[in-house]
Order: C-alpha cells, then sequence, then structure tokens
C-alpha cells in the first residue's frame, strides 16, 4: 500500500531510527490517478493535513517565511526498481524564500538551494534536461 521505499521508512520509524518527518501518498492513490487521470477526491486534503502536521514538527512554514520548511519529494513503486527513484529537492522554494535563505545562509546557498529545485524539477517533472549539452542530444 505504500511502496519500497515508503513501507520501509514507516518500519524504520516504528524502531526508532531518526527519520526525518514526512508522509506517504500511497500506492492506491496512485493507481486511482493512473487510471482516473485525477487524484482521488479526499489525497489533497490529506496532504494539506501532512503538511500541516510537518509545519508543526518542523516549526517552519512550507515555503514561506524567514526559516521556511522546504520538502524533497521522492517517486515510489510498490516495488523498488533501480534507477526509479526520482527526487525534488527543495520543494517550496521561490524567489521570496531564497531571498531570506540569502539573509540567513548567505546568496551562494540560497542560489544553490534555488538551482537544485529548478534543475530538478525540469528533469523530473517536465522531463526537460537543465543539462546544457544534455539537452543538445
Amino acid at each position: 500500500m505504500l511502496g519500497g521505499k515508503g513501507a520501509e521508512l514507516a518500519n524504520l520509524t516504528r524502531l526508532g531510527f531518526p527519520i526525518p518527518p514526512g508522509f506517504t501518498i500511497s500506492t492506491e492513490a496512485c493507481r486511482h490517478f493512473l487510471m482516473h487521470g485525477e487524484a482521488p477526491a479526499a489525497m489533497w486534503d490529506q496532504v494539506h493535513t501532512a503538511m500541516a502536521a510537518l509545519e508543526q514538527e518542523a516549526g517552519r512554514t512550507f515555503g514561506r517565511g524567514p526559516d521556511p520548511l522546504l520538502v524533497s519529494v521522492r517517486s515510489g513503486a510498490a516495488v523498488s526498481m533501480p534507477g526509479m527513484m526520482d527526487t525534488v529537492l527543495n520543494v517550496g522554494v521561490n524567489e521570496d524564500v531564497a531571498e531570506h535563505l540569502a539573509g540567513s545562509h548567505g546568496e551562494p546557498f540560497a542560489l544553490d538551494v534555488h538551482r537544485r529545485f529548478v534543475e530538478m524539477y525540469a528533469e523530473v517533472v517536465l522531463g526537460v534536461s537543465a543539462d546544457p549539452i544534455e539537452a543538445d542530444k
């Protein structure tokens, strides 16, 4: 129901390992999306509730504020397959967040956080290579 990665993260959390807080969208929701072209009716309410819990636990606000909550989104499958672990880091960063990060952590760090998000989003979500050499192939 959780996919290979989600199930293992749940097991590690239950065993007391120091796993960062997070949540998993079920493989049932994925199947529903693939069959119907849209998420199940209650899924987005559940995601908003889970994000609110993450914000509460982290003491940060997703994508806003001087010390924003940024998240990583990782794809999964019911059975783990090599090469199928696409991840988008720093979801929640935008130009305003990058400005806050530059003020608290320095401009090079903030620019790197923003660049990584843009590159990963382009490659994983849009299927566009952010590498100009790869884009020419």
